[in-house]
């Protein structure tokens, strides 16, 4: 898990991503496509073309980190490229690196009584 201070926010890229870029690449698609600097302390969340990748680029204020998760079964849920920049808590990307839906997460026992 990555630690994420409280304070962090968290963008997803919306659309596809070219996976076979690294943290330069990536971050220079922060400033051009989002507008927004990499280097400000935010993560950014970019997925695939395949669904079952992400990668995550986060600057902690010493240096660039570069994340990467792949699914072995299942696609990471991902908002249409008509959403724009969509920011997530991160309670919310704790869940989709686990594969579940962030955007609804549901329990899926209730006990019925207590004891």
């Amino acid at each position: 898990m990555i630690p994420v201070p409280s304070q962090v926010r968290i963008w997803l890229a919306v659309g596809r991503t070219d996976m076979r870029r690294g943290m330069q690449g990536l971050a220079l698609q922060v400033q051009e496509t989002l507008g927004r600097d990499p280097h400000a302390g935010d993560l950014y969340v970019f997925r695939g073309r395949n669904g079952n990748l992400i990668k995550i680029i986060w600057h902690d204020g010493l240096g660039m980190s570069l994340y990467a998760k792949r699914l072995e079964k299942g696609r990471f849920l991902w908002p249409s490229p008509a959403d724009g920049t969509v920011s997530i808590s991160p309670a919310q990307l704790a869940y989709m690196l686990d594969g579940i839906d962030w955007r609804n997460p549901r329990h899926t026992f209730r006990p019925e009584l207590a004891g």
